[in-house]
């Protein structure tokens, strides 16, 4: 009974949180160097708290050499000098709590840095103690990895190849060696032990893959990874992803978290179909959540939202939870796929914080941070260094992202010195050309801002049980434009309409309103017609 207890409120708390990432490298810089740490999230953390966000995800910042800015990880008890220190962090984690929020470390438990430790130990022969840390085979199967065509790397040292799951100098930890998976566990109690509230969890359905190495499926569909198919290169992955080894290694990490108190969050970077996804959830016994990256590459338009209420709907019903995400570190910013567009932006905000689920917002997206304009040859991400080959023009047309830089760019705070990011002379990326009058000091100043807009939303959903614990259903208002639904939770129930057109629409309702919580344009009245772009929460 008390297990059960304690399982129903830990799910009620992820129900209703909300998530705000942080690129640590281009947040806020607070020492002048141009690359952003952790003193300087610290002091930006009442911006965050004001916006209303409950929980804070921050990539990585553990020791690293940095050919991947972090992912590449040398030391997992460690703090990179340029971020700061351990004191650094550890003040991090009190005064998130002591303003009454959540923090989430990024979690790389698939791969480290070449420069590991244990990677060097088991490079060196075939009979260290750690020889079998990392997968290694004489003769490398098909299997490819998932930015680029080859997946396995030779090793001179050791006359054998290992293999790399995302980019060569990242070589995969071995998790059927029960020594490798205790030591990563050991890195998570540790972190647990410093009070961190949880991990979100790097290509976790990359860790395992098939005992036999049998080769992996040829395809010519499978040109470039998509949210149901990971695949890309001309390979279905059957064999190197989401193996059922991956769904119970799910449940022994819940297991770790669960052994603190209070309640810790596990939140899963994963990929493929729904039916395969839902099982790293379990029966309440797995991962908390996972990212559903489908609307990622949204389509502007009403019918693609109302389908994936309805798909989220059937796959993930109560007690399971799904998660919104429009942008993150790894793909270009959401906003570019409207043309820039604040009205668009605006409706967005609206309708992320009113559909069911967890909503992640990328550092930058409140203010409508556009993409940055870094060629491939400038780019310093590898995976730009890994296709400078690829003319411009064609990595501008292609559906997912080859330079990261340009999502990554430092954080707009005022039209100042390096946008108010940094004091020193150089920032480790460009700054967007758009700082003048995309910043939070210009937009905290303007009543109607896409940042007042998000601050907004993010305090009606906090402030109103039905959009963050409700259950939603679509409502049929006769026009493709209109998206329409409600969220009802005991005795309440509350109507949104989202008008996806630049038109305005007549919305024949038939239900009483009691009371217009929210509208984007006019916002203290509802006459039955909806502005082009506009959005309104109505309670019935």
């Amino acid at each position: 009974m008390y297990l059960h207890f304690i399982n129903q409120f830990i799910q009620s708390v992820f129900q209703t949180t909300s998530i705000y990432q942080i690129y640590p490298r281009s947040f806020y810089d607070s020492n002048g160097d141009g690359i952003g740490d952790i003193q300087g999230i610290i002091q930006k953390l009442d911006y965050i708290k004001d916006l209303g966000f409950e929980t804070i995800w921050i990539s990585p910042f553990y020791s690293s050499p940095q050919a991947d800015f972090g992912y590449d990880i040398s030391d997992y008890y460690n703090i990179a000098p340029e971020y700061g220190t351990m004191q650094d962090v550890e003040q991090l984690i009190d005064e998130v709590h002591r303003r009454d929020m959540k923090i989430l470390f990024d979690m790389v438990m698939n791969h480290t840095s070449n420069q590991h430790h244990w990677f060097l130990e088991s490079k060196k022969d075939k009979t260290n103690p750690k020889a079998d840390w990392y997968i290694w085979r004489d003769k490398p199967n098909n299997w490819k990895s998932i930015v680029g065509p080859k997946g396995w790397q030779y090793c001179e040292e050791r006359n054998q190849y290992y293999f790399a799951s995302f980019l060569p100098f990242q070589p995969d930890l071995n998790y059927r060696n029960p020594a490798v998976k205790q030591a990563m566990f050991d890195v998570c109690r540790f972190w647990l032990q410093k009070k961190v509230d949880g991990f979100r969890l790097d290509i976790f359905n990359c860790i395992i893959k098939d005992a036999a190495f049998k080769d992996n499926p040829f395809s010519l569909l499978h040109i470039v990874p998509s949210e149901d198919f990971p695949g890309g290169n001309f390979q279905i992955r059957k064999y190197s992803l989401n193996q059922e080894e991956n769904f119970e290694l799910a449940k022994e990490l819940r297991n770790v978290v669960d052994e603190f108190q209070p309640e810790r969050i596990l939140l899963g970077e994963v990929f493929g179909k729904n039916e395969v996804k839902k099982k790293y959830l379990g029966n309440n016994d797995g991962l908390h959540l996972i990212f559903l990256f489908d609307m990622l590459f949204f389509k502007f338009k009403a019918k693609f939202f109302q389908k994936k209420i309805i798909e989220y709907n059937y796959h993930y019903p109560f007690p399971l939870v799904p998660t919104t995400v429009f942008s993150n570190h790894d793909q270009l910013r959401s906003i570019g796929r409207i043309g820039n567009n604040l009205a668009k932006a605006k409706l967005l905000a609206l309708l992320q914080f009113t559909l069911r689920g967890v909503p992640t917002v990328y550092y930058g997206e409140e203010i409508g941070m556009t993409n940055g304009k870094i060629s491939i040859k400038q780019g310093k991400d590898p995976i730009a260094e890994t296709f400078r080959w690829v003319p411009q023009f064609i990595a501008d047309m292609l559906p997912v992202g080859i330079n990261r830089d340009n999502c990554r760019t430092p954080m707009q705070w005022n039209n100042g010195k390096n946008a108010g990011f940094s004091d020193g002379n150089e920032t480790w990326l460009p700054l967007n050309t758009d700082v003048e009058n995309r910043n939070v000091s210009q937009q905290k100043a303007d009543k109607d801002s896409l940042l007042n807009v998000f601050k907004s939303v993010i305090h009606l959903r906090k402030n109103n049980a039905a959009l963050h614990a409700g259950n939603i259903e679509i409502v049929s208002v006769y026009n493709p434009n209109i998206l329409a639904f409600t969220r009802s939770y005991e005795k309440e129930t509350l109507l949104v309409l989202l008008n996806f057109s630049n038109k305005k629409i007549k919305i024949e309702l038939n239900q009483t309103i009691k009371q217009i919580l929210f509208s984007i344009k006019n916002k203290a009245s509802f006459n039955g017609f909806l502005d082009g772009y506009n959005g309104v929460v109505l309670k019935l």
